[in-house]
């Protein structure tokens, strides 16, 4: 299986940043991988379910059981788009304690007030 041979065209494409300085060219290569990643954000902002949620909950330390215990009352209080991973970290941050730690209190009532706050805005 061959494939054909791409043109070097370096030297025509390095004429855009050639008077560019490291910094400028630092900051030109993280505007170009924001623009890339864009899409991926907007798909996962507007794209999750409940399934993802725990799956991501999993893949932070929690148990099968609470994973879905915690998804099932984010989702019940209409917090599930703004990620279950993102509000237990920022709460984790907010409260200075682990995420499990802020996980395990919301399964006990806890923050939930804390939680509603924090998920109110755009992601």
């Amino acid at each position: 299986m061959g494939s054909t041979p791409r043109e070097d065209d370096f030297a025509t494409r390095r004429e855009s940043v050639r008077g560019l300085s490291d910094r400028e060219l630092h900051a030109r290569f993280w505007e170009l991988a924001e623009r890339i990643v864009a899409p991926l954000v907007e798909e996962a902002r507007t794209h999750t379910s409940p399934s993802i949620e725990r799956s991501v909950l999993l893949r932070m330390g929690f148990g099968s059981a609470e994973a879905k215990a915690l998804v099932a009352r984010m989702d019940e209080a209409g917090l599930l788009g703004h990620g279950a991973g993102r509000l237990l970290l920022e709460l984790s941050e907010r409260r200075g304690i682990g995420v499990r730690e802020a996980g395990l209190a919301l399964l006990e009532g806890l923050h939930w007030d804390e939680l509603e706050g924090a998920g109110g805005g755009e992601r």
